[in-house]
């Protein structure tokens, strides 16, 4: 089926990609929703201009659009999004990052059906160590890009997701109730490698800001490079 893919940039809508190109479907574009209000209940904020960047190393066309944030609103912002995406690519159903959020899914569904579309979340109900699990043994460069959890503090800003950063997690879930996959709003991370993009991204210049009990690890200017090519850590 040809898919557009809402996508933040974030490790949970790039591997709802990976699981629709897996089973078989076609992604035919990228959706990317970017909130004015850094508050929003559907959209992930930070580092999102780096999607630009994950489309072109995918080799994948983007729709890229502000929104306003504002619960519900928003939703209409999306709507127009997905009409774009059925209009100009072609798209049949529409595939999200959804692993534990009813409020996401449901509004992602419920616009779906009233376009004519068919509504994926091929995360839902993952069990999350597995899934991390899964994301590091594809070879995937996650990192870290906010952190806002007791016990998640300015050295995870940029740390990337590996065996060790995921031992550190389950730890922490046991001792603080840190969501494993970061469900909570504990963390949101950014993408820089994945199995389906043809190149990957490499930071040229990043940001940490550090607020005593939250912050952010910002990339303020990236590149592509082959994929042979080794980042540093």
């Amino acid at each position: 089926m040809k898919i557009a893919a809402l996508v933040s940039g974030g490790k949970d809508s790039i591997f709802a990609v990976q699981r629709m190109i897996e089973t078989g479907n076609e992604i035919v574009c990228l959706v990317c929703l970017v909130p004015e209000n850094k508050d929003s209940y559907m959209f992930h904020s930070v580092n999102t201009d780096l999607v630009r960047l994950i489309a072109e190393a995918s080799e994948i066309p983007l729709i890229y659009q502000t929104t306003s944030g504002v619960k519900e609103e928003e939703l209409n912002e999306m709507k127009e999004a997905l009409l774009a995406a059925a209009a100009n690519y072609g798209a049949k159903g529409v595939c999200s990052g959804a692993i534990e959020s009813e409020y996401q899914r449901s509004r992602v569904e419920k616009i779906c059906a009233s376009l004519g579309l068919s509504a994926f979340s091929p995360l839902w109900k993952s069990d999350p160590v597995s899934l991390l699990q899964e994301m590091i043994d594809s070879g995937a460069d996650i990192r870290f890009a906010a952190a806002a959890a007791d016990g998640l503090d300015e050295s995870w800003l940029g740390r990337r997701l590996d065996a060790s950063a995921l031992s550190d997690l389950i730890r922490l879930h046991q001792t603080k109730y840190v969501h494993i996959a970061g469900e909570g709003g504990e963390f949101e991370t950014a993408v820089l490698d994945a199995p389906f993009f043809k190149q990957k991204i490499r930071p040229v210049q990043t940001n940490v800001r550090w607020y005593g009990n939250r912050g952010f690890y910002d990339i303020l200017k990236a590149e592509l490079v082959p994929k042979t090519e080794e980042l540093i850590e």
